[in-house]
Order: structure tokens, then C-alpha cells, then sequence
């Protein structure tokens, strides 16, 4: 009887356990066949945007997407196969909500077919895969007689591949590129001279190239005595030498309701000429500009940022956190303007303080702003090193803007008239003249940053070749606050929402404000100890001069007592020092180390205990029958 009854037992379980795989592998198969998205970012930088959405739903002339993809090649990198399905997904979801306006085409340029030809002809860039034959990734978009292109789909910028697609769907609806007006101090469309020379910084900036996809970018230099009719938006970075009449003509584009982007600097690292880095950005007749648009910022000055600094590496080939070089983080950055709600990370390398002028009757916005743990200091301390800046720091208890809108009906810097121009510019003035305006018609609004150099390559993408070609990846937010404010100035607000997602970076916050904890409760001790150190130094030299002119070899015992005594005491302090600097090097590995720790042994602790207690569970239930 008891060995039918456990037979039976036997078979149940045994046929259970068959139903239960049936049920997984049927499970499996059907949820490969199913096309099914779960965005888990906290970002939801995988999903379609309310903004993509808009545009979308806006639109007045169908486009054709053709998605190249050399997906059939053996030779395919498993990294690009996943990436492919996730590309051919994304805009399968923008065909499913255009109401028909998208038509989405899925092309395989496999070697010598029709598909490969028509790639070619596009102008699709391919790379070499180990077979040596070619591999196409990239996007062809044709509305009517328009077209654009992704030659290539890059892996590093998948967060913003809706951007990419929707910044390209958008301007195919439109017939002509808004237009931009570039004035500059600094070589952001290359330097020929440098570019002769085989030298990187001869290239044009990334910016100006990214911005060159959407907009129509026209440099007008300095020396230039007017600005000629029909830019949607004058960008001005780190206005130096600039003709008067140029400054005039700056001033009349506000007042006649044009916008401005406005990049200051107060020391200026990327100036490629070094004699001219410590000198003011603006000139007189600017900084006049500057207060008829009611704002002040002191050129002397740059912030000193305890609470963001950045890790940079020193003449002598250490690393420190220097709190000039300020890296903000998401809670620095306002949360209820468009151009910074959403941003994470920007880097300011030496930044200046913007103020509202005492009385301006002007709309003032930070959008930007330091910790409160911060300072002005002058320029030239900015190079002298963190633990300088550090010694003689004095917190103003306050943060200080770094970037701000203002908005308003401005009065002109030149109340008195055109300024006065050379003989040959005679019908410039008169023409300025007749044209004067004293009060804005109309509102205008201006965005100005404290620091030109966050636009140099070097403080936000890194570039490596793959394949043949370059590779840039971004890694904070400073080209999309760049891209954010000209598409707010120029009236784009739909695609803010899409350049302004998903995080590039997520770094261990409580991890750095325990560093910053840790180098505070030393520094205070080196702050003493180097106190004491110079008060040493100090009576040295008091005994030294306290000996006559015919006595300057020679030395009482007393002084060679109290001198040797001294020397003593500031061998000590150095060790002490050494010992300071010791202590916070090791308290800072500490931390690592136990994180380490942490990372690798608490999931297994967290399982093992889980397990005993199950364990303990399954014992007490099996007692109890």
C-alpha cells in the first residue's frame, strides 16, 4: 500500500515538474515573438517623449525613414546586433504614432546589392568588419525634395537618439534653417594656422558643429561694423576687441527684441593666445552693454566652489579637487526653467559671478548657481592651486550665479547716438543714425553665462577612434545647455524636452560628500599647522636682522639656541603636515575599501541569510507535521 501510494507520488511529481516546463519553454517562445518595451530608467530615456509626440503630431509633410543596417553579415558585433533591435524598435514607435506621416523602411545593404548601392548613394559612412566586408548603420530620412542623414549610428550616443531623429523630422518640416550669428574672441570655427600645422586645435569646435545640423551658422567678426538684417539670434562668446560700432550694433539687435547668447569670461583657459587669458573679457564700452541690460559681474573675480569641485591633474602630475574648476550636479541647476530642467552635470572650468543690477527693472533667472560653501577670489589665485585657494578661503555663505535669463524692455548703452565710426564708414552712421533706437520696442531676452571656455571640446566629450572613425562621447550636459538655450532663443521649445533626458552620469553622491567631509577635518589641521610653520619662519628671520651689519657671521649662544630651536620645531610641523596629508589620503581609501567590500560581500551575506532563515522556516513546518 505504501509503496503504490509513494509511486503515485512519484508520478505526480514527476508529471508536474514535465507540465511546468512546457508551460516555461511555451512561456519563452511567446515572449520572443512578442514585441514588448518596459522602460526601467528612471529616466525613461527609451521611451517616446511628450515632446517627440508634439512634433509628431504637428506635422504637415510625410517623411520616409530607411533604417540601413547590414544586418545579415556573419561578421556583425554582437554590441551592434542588440543595438540594431533597439534602433529598428524605437522607430517602429514613431511610425505607430505619426498617424501615417512616417513611413518606416527597413534596409539590408548586404555586399553587392541593390541596398548597398542606394547606402552609397546616400552617403553612408561604413566600417570594415573582420571579413573585410562592409557594414552599414545608419539612418536616411527624404520628405519631398529634402533630405538628411545619420551616417552612422554611434553606440555612445544612444541617449540622445531621439533628439537625433526628432531634431531631423522636425527641420524636414521646415523650409528654411533659422539663422545664427556668431561674434567670438576664441577659434570655435577652427584656427587655419594651427590646422597647418597638423595641430587638434585647429578643428572646428563640436559645438559649432552640432549646431550647424539644425541652424545656419554665420561668423561675423570682431573688426565687422555692422550686423547685417535677418539672424533669428546673435551668440557671443568671450567678446573681445571689438569695434565700437560692432558693440553698437549688438546693442540695437536687443533693443529692436532680438535675442542674445552671451558667454563671458572673467580667465578664460582656452584662449589660445596665453598672454591674453588674464585679460578682462570685455571691453569699457561691453561692460556698458552689460549694465544696460542690468546686469554687473566683476572681471577680476572667479568663484571658488568648495561644496562642486573637480578632480584635476597639477603641474606635478597629482591629482587634486580644485574649486575653481566647478562641476555642478542635478540639485544646482533650476528645476522650473526649460533650458536646465532636466540636465544633470555641467562643467565650468574658472567661471565668474553674474548680479542683477541694484534697481533693473529686468526679469533676473539663475539657472545655474554655485553651493553656498563658496567665495570670490582674484583671478591670478585661480592658478595657484587647490590647497592655496583652500588656505586662505573665506566661505561668503552664499552661491553665486553662474548662468541666468533675463528678460526685459532694455534701454540702449548709448544714449548719446551712434558712436563715432572712421571716414570711410561715414554712411554707416548716418544709417544708424536715422535707425537710433533709445527704448526697446519689445521685449528681449538674453542668456549669459559666466565662463566661455565649458564650450571647448575638452570639457565635455571624449573622442577615440572605432573602426576608422571618430567617435565623440559626451559626458555631462554642457553641449545641451548650449543646444537647450539657442532652441529656447530661437522658439524651439518641443526639442528641449528631448535633448535634455536621460543621464550621462551617475555618480556616488554619498561617496563624494564623505570625501569632502574627510579633506575638511584635515584641511583645518594643515590650515594650523602651516600657521605655525610660517610663524616659525617668521622669528628666524626677526633674529637674523636683530644682528648688527659686522656681526652677520656670527651668532650669540642664545641665538643659536633659540634659531636651532626653531628649525627644530619646523621640521616638526612638516612631519606633522606630512603625517595631515597622510591621514586624508588614507581616510579616502578607507572609504574605497569599504565600499569595495560592501559591493562584493553584501549581496552574498544578504542571500546567505535568507537561505538560513528559509532553511530554519522549512525545518519548523516539517517538525510540525
Amino acid at each position: 500500500m505504501n509503496k503504490g501510494s509513494e509511486t503515485k507520488k512519484t508520478f505526480i511529481s514527476g508529471a508536474g515538474l514535465a507540465v511546468s516546463i512546457v508551460i516555461l519553454v511555451l512561456l519563452n517562445v511567446i515572449i520572443s515573438y512578442a514585441n514588448l518595451r518596459w522602460d526601467a530608467t528612471e529616466e525613461k530615456i527609451y521611451s517616446l517623449s511628450d515632446g517627440t509626440k508634439r512634433v509628431l503630431s504637428s506635422m504637415t509633410e510625410p517623411v520616409t525613414v530607411m533604417f540601413f543596417f547590414t544586418r545579415s553579415g556573419p561578421d556583425i558585433p554582437a554590441q551592434l546586433k542588440i543595438y540594431g533591435k533597439r534602433v529598428g524598435e524605437f522607430l517602429g514607435e514613431y511610425a505607430r504614432l505619426s498617424n501615417g506621416k512616417i513611413k518606416l523602411e527597413m534596409r539590408d545593404p548586404s555586399p553587392d546589392s541593390d541596398e548597398e548601392e542606394w547606402a552609397q548613394k546616400f552617403g553612408l559612412r561604413p566600417v570594415a568588419a573582420a571579413s573585410g566586408d562592409s557594414i552599414y548603420f545608419g539612418l536616411v530620412f527624404l520628405a519631398a525634395d529634402r533630405e538628411d542623414k545619420i551616417e552612422f549610428l554611434d553606440v555612445s550616443r544612444e541617449e540622445l537618439l531621439e533628439y537625433d531623429v526628432t531634431r531631423i523630422i522636425y527641420n524636414l518640416q521646415k523650409r528654411a534653417k533659422k539663422k545664427i550669428g556668431v561674434i567670438t574672441g576664441l577659434p570655435l570655427f577652427g584656427d587655419p594656422s594651427q590646422a597647418a600645422m597638423g595641430r587638434g586645435a585647429g578643428q572646428q569646435w563640436l559645438v559649432v558643429t552640432e549646431l550647424g545640423k539644425s541652424y545656419e551658422l554665420s561668423q561675423i567678426p570682431p573688426d565687422s561694423a555692422v550686423i547685417k538684417p535677418g539672424y533669428d539670434l546673435l551668440v557671443v562668446v568671450n567678446p573681445k576687441d571689438l569695434k565700437p560700432s560692432l558693440e553698437y550694433a549688438i546693442d540695437q539687435f536687443a533693443l529692436s527684441g532680438g535675442n542674445i547668447l552671451l558667454f563671458i569670461d572673467p580667465l578664460c583657459v582656452s584662449d589660445p593666445n596665453p598672454q591674453q587669458r588674464f585679460q578682462a573679457a570685455s571691453s569699457p564700452s561691453f561692460t556698458r552693454l552689460l549694465g544696460a541690460w542690468g546686469l554687473d559681474m566683476d572681471q577680476g573675480k572667479v568663484i571658488a566652489d568648495l561644496e562642486n569641485p573637480t578632480r584635476v591633474r597639477t603641474g606635478n602630475n597629482t591629482i587634486e579637487a580644485s574649486p575653481v574648476w566647478i562641476s555642478l550636479k542635478g540639485g544646482f541647476f533650476n528645476r522650473q526653467e526649460v533650458v536646465t530642467a532636466r540636465l544633470e552635470s555641467m562643467l565650468f572650468p574658472v567661471a565668474g559671478a553674474i548680479n542683477k543690477k541694484d534697481g533693473a527693472q529686468i526679469d533676473f533667472e539663475p539657472l545655474a548657481r554655485s553651493g553656498s560653501n563658496a567665495s570670490l577670489i582674484e583671478t591670478f589665485k585661480a592658478s595657484m592651486g587647490s590647497s592655496a585657494i583652500r588656505r586662505d578661503f573665506e566661505s561668503a555663505g552664499k552661491p553665486f550665479t553662474l548662468a541666468a535669463r533675463v528678460t526685459g524692455t532694455f534701454e540702449t548703452a548709448f544714449p548719446d547716438g551712434p558712436p563715432e565710426v572712421k571716414e570711410g564708414d561715414k554712411s554707416v552712421k548716418k544709417a544708424n543714425a536715422e535707425s537710433h533706437i533709445s527704448k526697446g520696442k519689445k521685449n528681449s531676452t538674453i542668456i549669459v553665462v559666466s565662463d566661455a571656455d565649458m564650450l571647448a571640446d575638452d570639457f565635455y566629450v571624449q573622442k577615440s577612434r572605432v573602426l576608422g572613425f571618430t567617435m565623440s562621447n559626451v559626458f555631462n550636459d554642457n553641449l545641451n545647455f548650449v543646444a537647450n538655450a539657442v532652441e529656447y532663443l530661437t522658439g524651439s521649445d518641443d526639442l528641449i524636452s528631448l535633448r535634455s533626458r536621460g543621464t550621462f552620469e551617475r555618480p556616488f553622491t554619498a561617496v563624494l560628500e564623505l570625501e569632502r567631509k574627510a579633506q575638511e577635518k584635515w584641511l583645518s589641521k594643515e590650515k594650523e599647522l602651516t600657521a605655525r610653520a610660517e610663524s616659525a619662519n617668521r622669528r628666524l628671520r626677526e633674529l637674523e636682522q636683530q644682528k648688527d651689519s659686522t656681526q652677520r657671521m656670527i651668532l650669540s649662544p642664545e641665538q643659536e639656541d633659540e634659531i636651532a630651536g626653531f628649525r627644530e620645531e619646523r621640521a616638526r610641523i612638516n612631519r606633522e603636515l606630512k603625517e595631515v596629508r597622510k591621514n586624508l589620503r588614507a581616510d579616502i581609501d578607507a572609504l574605497g575599501t569599504r565600499l569595495k567590500a560592501i559591493n562584493i560581500f553584501l549581496m552574498p551575506v544578504i542571500v546567505s541569510i535568507g537561505g538560513l532563515f528559509f532553511g530554519i522556516y522549512r525545518q519548523r513546518k516539517m517538525r510540525r507535521k
